[in-house]
C-alpha cells in the first residue's frame, strides 16, 4: 500500500500494479479495496501494459477524510494520483465513480481517456427519480447516529431495491460493509446532483470534455441503466456507447481488463 496527500492534506491510500500508461480506477458508492477485489484482479491482468492505481476514495477503507465535503476535493484526490503517476492518465469509473471521472476530465486534469461504466443517470420515466432531498435525508440519518438508515435509503431510493429486499439484506454479511461507509453515500449524491432527477442532463455538464469517452453498460443490466448510459453517450460529442456482454451492474476482471485494453489501444 502507498499513499499520496491530496491538496487539502487528506491522505489517499492506494495500490499500484504494473508499469506503463497510468490508469486510475474510481469506485462507485460504498465500494473500496477491502470489499471490492475486482479492481485489483483486473489491474493484475493489465500489469503488462498499464500502471494501474486502485485507491480508496476519501472516507473509506484506509484513506482519510476532511470536513466539510466538497466534490472538488475528490477531483483533487484524482489529481494527486495522476501527479504521482507522472504523466496523463486514463480514468475508469464505476457507476457514480464514472460521474466523478467525467467531472475530473471536465475540470481539465491531465486525462487522456475516460471510461464510464453504467453512470447513474435517469432522464426519463424508466424508474422513479431520486427524492429531491436525497442528500439531505442521508446526512440527517448520519447526524442522528443512524448509518443503517442511510444505507437503507441508498438501497431503496438509489439502487431501487424493495423494502423487503433490504430487510433481507440486513440479515446478510453484505449489509454491514455498507453501513460502515454510509457517511460517504451523500458524497456520491452530491457528485450525481440532478443526474437521477428524471430530467435531461444540464447542457453545460461536462461541456469542457474534449477527450475520448467510452460509456459502458451491461447487456444484462436494468433497463434504466441502459437508458442512462445512452443518455450520457448522446450528451458527449466525444463519446462511444458499448454494451458489455454478460454484464449487469458489474462484470468480471477478464472482461473489464479486455475492454479497457481495447479502448486504450484502439479507441473502441
Amino acid at each position: 500500500m502507498s499513499t499520496v496527500k491530496s491538496a487539502d492534506g487528506t491522505t489517499i491510500s492506494y495500490d499500484v500494479y504494473g508499469e506503463g500508461r497510468p490508469l486510475i480506477i474510481v469506485d462507485g458508492a460504498t465500494a473500496h479495496r477491502a470489499v471490492n477485489p475486482l479492481n485489483a484482479q483486473a489491474a493484475e491482468l493489465l500489469s503488462d501494459q498499464f500502471r494501474t492505481y486502485v485507491y480508496d476514495r476519501r472516507g473509506r477503507g484506509e484513506s482519510g477524510d476532511t470536513a466539510p465535503y466538497d466534490v472538488q476535493r475528490e477531483i483533487e484526490d484524482i489529481a494527486a494520483l495522476i501527479e504521482d503517476a507522472g504523466e496523463p492518465a486514463i480514468v475508469f469509473g464505476w457507476s457514480s465513480g464514472s460521474l466523478l471521472a467525467l467531472d475530473a476530465a471536465a475540470a481539465g486534469l491531465p486525462i487522456t481517456q475516460v471510461v464510464a461504466f453504467e453512470p447513474p443517470v435517469v432522464v426519463d420515466d424508466s424508474r422513479p427519480p431520486l427524492p429531491a432531498d436525497y442528500v439531505e435525508q442521508l446526512e440527517a440519518h448520519i447526524a442522528a447516529g443512524h448509518p443503517d438508515l442511510a444505507a437503507e435509503l441508498f438501497m431503496t431510493a438509489a439502487v431501487g431495491l424493495t423494502p423487503d429486499m433490504v430487510a433481507g439484506m440486513r440479515q446478510s454479511p453484505y449489509f454491514q460493509p455498507v453501513v460502515d461507509v454510509a457517511h460517504t453515500i451523500s458524497y456520491d449524491g452530491r457528485i450525481m446532483g440532478t443526474t437521477m432527477s428524471g430530467n435531461p442532463l444540464p447542457a453545460d455538464r461536462w461541456a469542457a470534455i474534449d477527450v475520448p469517452v467510452l460509456v459502458l453498460h451491461g447487456d444484462q443490466t436494468w433497463p434504466a441503466l441502459v437508458s442512462g448510459a445512452e443518455a450520457v453517450a448522446a450528451h458527449l460529442p466525444t463519446a462511444t456507447l458499448k454494451p458489455v456482454p454478460g454484464a449487469d451492474h458489474s462484470t468480471t476482471p477478464d472482461v473489464l481488463a479486455k475492454t479497457l485494453r481495447e479502448f486504450a489501444t484502439n479507441g473502441n
